[in-house]
């Protein structure tokens, strides 16, 4: 590829296509809120009946305060209200009678409704897991759970405190956790491996059921593709530890009247790398953002290639891939 060759691999150079963005959510259900089972599968055809060739979606991270997907509380995990209950049904971890439910709001998702239906749905799910049901998937969680050792543990157990702790703010938790002493996260550990097992559990039903509707899209002409979203990943992820620790100068700073240590406070933070202008410099220093965008580069080159063209335009998006992701992709490969 030449220096001043825009096409994007490995689309060709008169590749035009078109789509739909809808996010899961807004997918009819019974269970109150859209997922990834059949109703998903049914948009996915109606897509390819039409002629398009991408469904786009919104962040799939699990959602915080607001229930917002643009705030997700990793970018690493996913949203596991968005498990489909008819799947797990197929897959023997629950009874058709153990889905059963009172009717939901039909015009607009009611999270007050949803969230405790669900969590006790995979609440269940996992009691059958542990007692037999679907044993056939034990291999593939073992698998699962070694393959994405470097942000499950740390995010199960980021979720088994937040629901110890009643949901709150990480910065309201006790001293001992927000900073992550290692007794304290030791003894969590232990208390907590039931709920750090299920949440795991959780996490690895919900890229299985992915998994599966990519395969039926794929087989109908459509690519699937999310969207870029900021997260909260400083109480377990490495690589924005800092920003969190930066964050929490600018507010100690703002709450003490000191004008001259929250401008300092300010500066150090603007100096972040962002995703476009200064990424590569971030991939070097920080594993965090280079197993983020390695694990998206990865996972399927076309989409991630699709949507960073999406956010930063087609040239900008060739020149990274040339003079960043390429080389990057090799050093990881081939060391």
């Amino acid at each position: 590829m030449g220096k001043n060759d825009n096409r994007l691999p490995p689309f060709p150079e008169d590749y035009r296509a078109s789509g739909i963005l809808l996010h899961v959510t807004s997918l009819p259900s019974p269970y109150g809120i859209g997922d990834l089972g059949p109703a998903a599968v049914q948009w996915v055809k109606r897509l390819a009946q039409a002629g398009q060739s991408w469904w786009q979606v919104l962040p799939l991270g699990p959602t915080g305060y607001g229930n917002s997907p643009y705030q997700p509380l990793s970018s690493f995990a996913a949203n596991t209200l968005l498990i489909s209950p008819d799947w797990l049904v197929e897959d023997g971890l629950l009874q058709p009678t153990e889905a059963a439910h009172e009717s939901f709001a039909a015009a607009a998702v009611d999270y007050d409704a949803v969230i405790p239906f669900k969590a006790q749905l995979l609440r269940k799910v996992w009691e059958n897991f542990k007692h037999g049901a679907g044993a056939d998937l034990a291999p593939a969680f073992e698998q699962f759970c070694k393959d994405q050792d470097h942000w499950l543990a740390d995010y199960a157990l980021f979720d088994a405190l937040k629901q110890k702790f009643g949901g709150v703010h990480y910065r309201e938790w006790p001293a001992e956790y927000v900073r992550r002493e290692a007794p304290a996260m030791e003894q969590a550990r232990r208390e907590l491996s039931d709920q750090i097992a299920r949440t795991s559990f959780a996490q690895f039903l919900f890229f299985r059921q992915t998994k599966r509707l990519k395969a039926q899209a794929r087989r109908q002409g459509v690519l699937l593709i999310g969207d870029a979203s900021g997260s909260v990943d400083a109480i377990t992820g490495e690589g924005l530890r800092l920003g969190f620790e930066q964050a929490l100068a600018l507010s100690d700073a703002l709450a003490d009247g000191n004008p001259a240590a929250y401008a300092a406070a300010h500066r150090r933070l603007m100096r972040r790398p962002s995703f476009t202008g200064r990424l590569m410099l971030s991939l070097e220093r920080q594993s965090w953002w280079r197993r983020r965008v390695f694990r998206a580069f990865s996972a399927d080159p076309s989409i991630f290639t699709a949507q960073l063209a999406m956010h930063v335009g087609a040239a900008n998006a060739a020149e990274f891939l040339r003079d960043s992701m390429l080389p990057l992709s090799r050093r990881v490969l081939f060391g």
